[in-house]
């Protein structure tokens, strides 16, 4: 197992570094106007080659991208170009609220998407019908309308939810729970589909193998063959998906924090890209990768616990 892991881990490791790289050049593509934003629009060139050389924009860019990258390995992301704000501060203040969205988005998800899928797979028939049609149509719906769907409804004509802003938990774990509700009911809606059909596709499947059949045969409870048997068989593709989920769910989460008005790295992301400050930029970047590497590989490790053979892949 532990070698399973540390493959997992290397793997991780290398995308963050590729990740890295690629982000860095990217952004270094439309840096040319950074520094006069900085300087302002009427500072003379003078002024404008002062700042170049402060932040090391004069040198070339693979030597900016080892400076950066030399620090990054200390665990020092440098300050925002702007404010002067350490990346690492700036960053992990927000990442906290983005992570709890879509951790919570993704729990709901589980819940749901199991259970539904579950059932379409052991009742068929109408059940199993309209499991499939809300799934196609959670993802047919983009994700910003159906939260101005649910702003609509539960905030302004309920007033049942607050329509934006965010409580810290610390604050009042009650006021925290009314503030993340429909953001996350929001991102998981669109995400419940995928999870409900993997299961039911996968507990088919199942259902349908003659140890299942042996078991029937046997005179056990169908509700016992289902939880102690076919559900941990058919849960190897559902991780998969609730991994791959959790990625999206990060995604979304930037759209659903603008519209919210919830600080965290949306707003964050958005305002650092349009500026050009790219230390920002990139703490956001990889923070966020090694969040989701420590995602995948917990998922991997699930997916080998339940299933040995995924270790020799």
């Amino acid at each position: 197992m532990l070698k399973f892991v540390g493959k997992r881990l290397l793997a991780g490791i290398a995308l963050v570094a590729a990740l890295s790289v690629l982000t860095f050049f990217l952004l270094q593509t439309g840096s040319s106007d950074t520094a006069r934003r900085i300087a302002g629009q009427s500072a003379t060139e003078e002024a404008v080659a002062q700042v170049e050389a402060r932040l090391g924009l004069d040198q070339p860019v693979m030597q900016q991208f080892l400076n950066w990258a030399g620090g990054a390995l200390r665990g020092d992301f440098g300050v925002s170009w702007f404010n002067g704000q350490p990346v690492t501060d700036a960053v992990l203040s927000r990442i906290s609220v983005t992570v709890s969205l879509a951790v919570g988005s993704v729990v709901l998800t589980a819940l749901i998407g199991i259970v539904l899928g579950a059932l379409a797979a052991t009742r068929r028939g109408w059940l199993d019908r309209t499991v499939q049609f809300l799934g196609v149509l959670g993802q047919a719906i983009p994700g910003f309308l159906m939260a101005l769907f649910l702003v609509i409804v539960f905030a302004i004509k309920l007033d049942w939810f607050p329509a934006t802003g965010y409580t810290k938990p610390g604050d009042s774990v009650n006021e925290w729970l009314l503030s993340i509700t429909l953001p996350v009911v929001a991102l998981t809606i669109g995400s419940i589909g995928g999870v409900a059909q993997q299961v039911r596709g996968s507990m088919i499947d199942v259902l349908n193998r003659d140890f299942v059949r042996t078991l029937r045969s046997r005179g056990l409870p169908v509700r016992r063959i289902v939880f102690r048997h076919v559900l941990r068989n058919a849960a190897g593709p559902a991780l998969s998906v609730l991994g791959l989920q959790f990625v999206i769910l990060l995604g979304g989460a930037v759209i659903v924090e603008q519209l919210f008005s919830i600080p965290g790295l949306g707003p964050l992301a958005l305002t650092s890209t349009s500026l050009g400050d790219i230390p920002i930029v990139m703490g956001i970047v990889i923070m966020t990768a090694i969040v989701v590497t420590i995602v995948n590989t917990l998922v991997d490790i699930a997916q080998a616990w339940l299933n040995p053979k995924v270790r020799l892949s």
